[in-house]
């Protein structure tokens, strides 16, 4: 094949001429470089595909992204597969989404085996301590950073203030916010988006629904598998839990990771009782600290979870499934969707929904933020009901002020010095260690 000529953008509506082992080996430079979170990975996206390769356009790049974002599942890790598609359809789309899925997850497999089996040591829980309270921070920068973007007017405002009172005072599930601030954004939207692009690779009707019923089966598979093969008992009864669960998670994770872990960690500390908050905070301590998508603290969950029911083996099929769980359908998503890109980001309805989910999210952050650090400063933290309304309240006799000194230090890091997120993290364990020799 003719490489692409590096000095001129891709022509609208036409596809890159590069051989798919370059671009292998630039996706997995994206898989491995993929630190710090959807934004820091749009960027590093933006200057390899868009500046250095210029296997996409400016216009190309953002239209991609904005459809991403209208999509539940990680934005980087779709628009990663989006692009791979466009070189060399379904197969690049899945090099390139799996390159920068893998790196991560076998990260995540290893520090979670290490985790399980020295997780109780003491010096391995003052670490965790810093960890957890670098984490805390790294929460609020990113409710920051979203409602610097979301918050454009009163009624962004409002919309995120709503969503804060139903999600932490009230507990209206997660997917009922994402579906009413949709709803709302589409039903008063009002900007008009310029005329799309030609569009790459279509698809017929009958490809497309070929395309969902096999995204769709292979999502199934684990479950299927379990089904048909396992005894009824508490270990099959667990994969199908886990299966299921992550499975709806997939499809509600509109607005970034941030958002969905406020649903994702009350429901599998409280309601599932699969680990304790202490270990939710340490596993997105720990999902901070590796390459590839946030998400990927699901795998961590479902691997704890799997462990407490039947030891190490159970816990690596347990993060297997969830894995394949959350990652199949953002694959799904993409190949079904992705040769309209063009003309869905010409939508102003979906445009407006978008903005008005974001604005919710920042509501859902902002409970998160709350949450976390309540199971952080307080040993004790009770949950209390008083009919609809939800009260989280901390005993403050069990004030852990080595906690506050911990958050108060990366907040001084991470949000007047911004210094990298794996150096807070790193300053913040250290730290955890120094006082509790004192």
């Amino acid at each position: 094949m003719v490489e692409q000529v590096m000095d001129e953008p891709v022509p609208a509506g036409e596809t890159v001429q590069v051989s798919p082992a370059e671009a292998a080996r630039d996706f997995l430079r994206i898989g491995l470089m993929s630190f710090g979170g959807p934004a820091a990975q749009i960027a590093l996206m933006h200057r390899i595909l868009v500046e250095e390769r210029r296997w996409l356009s400016e216009r190309q790049f953002l239209n991609a992204l904005s459809f991403c974002m209208l999509l539940p599942g990680p934005e980087a890790m779709q628009l990663a597969t989006y692009a791979g598609w466009r070189l060399h359809g379904i197969r690049g789309g899945l090099v390139a989404g799996g390159l920068f899925v893998l790196p991560g997850a076998l990260v995540i497999f290893a520090l979670a085996t290490l985790y399980v089996s020295f997780g109780d040591v003491p010096l391995v829980d003052t670490l965790f301590l810093g960890v957890q309270a670098a984490a805390v921070v790294i929460v609020v920068e990113a409710l920051l950073r979203v409602s610097k973007r979301a918050l454009r007017g009163r009624e962004h405002w409002g919309l995120a203030a709503l969503a804060f009172v139903a999600i932490f005072f009230l507990g209206v599930p997660f997917p009922l916010l994402v579906l009413a601030a949709g709803l709302y954004g589409a039903a008063f939207a009002k900007a008009q988006d310029p005329a799309p692009e030609p569009p790459v690779r279509p698809q017929g009707p009958g490809r497309l629904l070929v395309t969902l019923g096999l995204g769709l089966a292979l999502w199934a598979l684990p479950m299927a598998v379990i089904l048909l093969l396992m005894p009824e008992g508490p270990v099959a009864s667990l994969l199908l839990a886990i299966g299921v669960f992550f499975s709806k998670l997939a499809v509600v994770t509109f607005g970034g990771a941030y958002a969905v872990l406020a649903y994702m960690a009350q429901d599998v500390v409280t309601n599932l009782g699969w680990l304790s908050a202490t270990e939710m905070m340490d596993g997105l301590g720990l999902a901070e600290t590796t390459p590839g998508p946030l998400i990927l603290v699901t795998q961590f969950v479902g691997f704890v979870a799997g462990y407490h029911q039947s030891g190490l083996g159970l816990a690596l099929a347990a993060g297997a499934i969830t894995l394949w769980v959350t990652f199949v359908p953002c694959f799904l998503w993409i190949f079904a969707g992705a040769p309209y890109v063009e003309r869905i980001a010409a939508q102003p309805r979906l445009s407006a929904a978008l903005s008005a989910i974001t604005a919710a999210v920042v509501g859902v952050i902002l409970n998160l933020s709350l949450w976390f650090a309540l199971h952080v400063l307080f040993a004790g933290v009770t949950e209390h009901r008083a009919g609809p309304l939800i009260l989280w309240t901390p005993d403050l006799a069990t004030l852990r002020w080595e906690a506050a000194l911990l958050i108060a230090l990366s907040g001084y890091l991470l949000l007047r010095l911004h210094l990298g997120i794996g150096w807070v993290l790193a300053i913040s364990a250290a730290a955890a260690l120094a006082l509790s020799a004192l």
